[in-house]
């Protein structure tokens, strides 16, 4: 068997030429698609973990976002609660405020409505005393009458100090009468008692008329021209009146 150097020469440049078609038609172009794929790998992979971070933040600021939300939830239930208490103090406030003014109300018009019915009562006590007691002077015989206010108007004038009785006298100079009012007519020698009695505490010149008024239901006034002298129980009964009222 002879080995032929020009077949394998042929065979070696056949072989070597394969191996460049190769290299130049097949792998390089692999290499390039392996380096492409691997490119598109990273790149994807890149993308994929800047998608998988940018997630995670989103997550993150879902999950600030949903605290925060739950936080100012949370304190909007706290200041809507408290709210709702200082409205409802506030309510409660005005209640009891308005009930202790109704109440206060009620108290003072109570006590009023007392103290009319009470005025009322005293009033008409005051109205029944002056008829029983008018009742009973008419039973009473007139001169007892007028003998027991004469005493009564001669003890106070006697008492009176006797710059004050001096007084009293001057009003009556220039013709000036003293009128005496008593509650039922007096007659002639009452009257002229009266007068002499008067006339011993003020003076012997002293003019002195009478006249009558029934309101009076007893008793006498002395009118002088700048004066009264109330001795009647009309005049009693409207002090005692008016002291009622005022009580």
């Amino acid at each position: 068997m002879t080995f032929d150097w020009w077949t394998l020469g042929l065979q070696t440049v056949n072989f070597a030429v394969l191996v460049w078609l190769l290299h130049r038609l097949l792998y390089q172009p692999v290499l390039r698609m392996i380096d492409s794929r691997r490119a598109e790998m990273e790149k994807q992979y890149a993308e994929a973990n800047a998608a998988t971070v940018k997630a995670q933040q989103e997550l993150a600021e879902v999950e600030a976002a949903r605290a925060k939300i739950a936080g100012e939830r949370e304190a909007t239930l706290t200041m809507a609660a408290a709210q709702a208490e200082e409205a409802a103090k506030a309510r409660r406030a005005q209640a009891e405020s308005e009930a202790a003014v109704l109440l206060e109300g009620a108290r003072k018009s109570i006590a009023e409505e007392r103290q009319q019915v009470v005025a009322e009562a005293r009033s008409v006590a005051v109205d029944l005393g002056a008829e029983v007691a008018r009742r009973l002077l008419e039973a009473a015989p007139l001169k007892a009458r007028s003998e027991a206010w004469l005493d009564q108007i001669d003890h106070y004038l006697a008492a009176l100090p006797r710059s004050e009785r001096i007084a009293l006298a001057k009003q009556l100079e220039n013709s000036e009468a003293l009128v005496v009012v008593t509650a039922s007519p007096l007659r002639p020698e009452e009257a002229e008692t009266w007068r002499a009695q008067l006339r011993r505490l003020l003076g012997d010149g002293v003019s002195v008329t009478f006249n009558a008024d029934p309101l009076l239901l007893a008793g006498a006034e002395l009118h002088f021209p700048a004066a009264v002298l109330r001795f009647s129980w009309q005049n009693a009964l409207q002090l005692a009146r008016l002291e009622l009222e005022a009580s």
